[in-house]
C-alpha cells in the first residue's frame, strides 16, 4: 500500500511545495506592500508634522513679533508720558520761580482781575502760597495759580509737545 500511495504522497508534497511557494510568495507580497504602505503613512504624518510645527513657528513668531510690539510701545509711552510730567514739574518750578522777581505784586494784580474777568466782578480772590491767586464765588472757581499757569501753558502746546520725543 505504501508503494501505491507513494505517487500520490509524491504529488501532494509536490504540491504542497508549489502552495507553500505559492503562499510565502504572497505572504511577502503583502508584507512588501504593508511595509510601504507604513513607509507612505510615516512620511505623510512626518510630512504633516512638519508642516504643522512651520504653522505653529509661524504663528508663534507672530504672537511674539506683536508682544514685542506691544512691550515697545508700552515703554515708548511710558517715556512720552515721564517726558511730559517731567515738562509740567520743570515749568511749574520755574514760573513759581516768578515770585522772587520783583514784578510779581504787578503780576499777582493782573492775575485778580483776570479771575474775576472770568469768574465775576463778586469773586473772592486769594492769593495762594505757592504763587498766583485763587478766585472762588457763588459755586464757581478760577484757578490762577502759578502751577496751574503753568499747566495750562503746557496743555496749550498740544501735539508741539511731541517734539520732545520726536527724533
Amino acid at each position: 500500500m505504501r508503494d501505491a500511495l507513494a505517487p500520490l504522497a509524491e504529488a501532494l508534497s509536490r504540491q504542497v511545495e508549489v502552495d507553500t511557494t505559492e503562499i510565502t510568495a504572497e505572504a511577502e507580497k503583502e508584507a512588501a506592500e504593508l511595509v510601504a504602505a507604513a513607509r507612505r503613512e510615516a512620511r505623510n504624518v512626518l510630512a504633516d508634522a512638519r508642516a504643522d510645527g512651520a504653522a505653529q513657528a509661524r504663528a508663534d513668531a507672530v504672537a511674539e513679533r506683536v508682544h514685542a510690539e506691544r512691550r515697545v510701545r508700552h515703554t515708548e509711552l511710558a517715556a512720552r508720558r515721564e517726558a511730559l510730567d517731567e515738562l509740567y514739574a520743570q515749568s511749574a518750578t520755574v514760573v513759581r520761580a516768578l515770585r522772587a522777581d520783583p514784578c510779581y505784586p504787578r503780576l499777582l494784580d493782573r492775575l485778580s482781575a483776570l479771575a474775576r474777568n472770568a469768574g465775576g466782578t463778586d469773586m473772592v480772590v486769594k492769593e495762594q502760597p505757592d504763587g498766583g491767586v485763587l478766585a472762588e464765588g457763588h459755586g464757581r472757581r478760577v484757578d490762577c495759580t502759578l502751577s496751574a499757569l503753568a499747566a495750562r501753558a503746557v496743555d496749550a502746546l498740544g501735539a508741539e509737545v511731541e517734539r520732545l520725543w520726536a527724533p
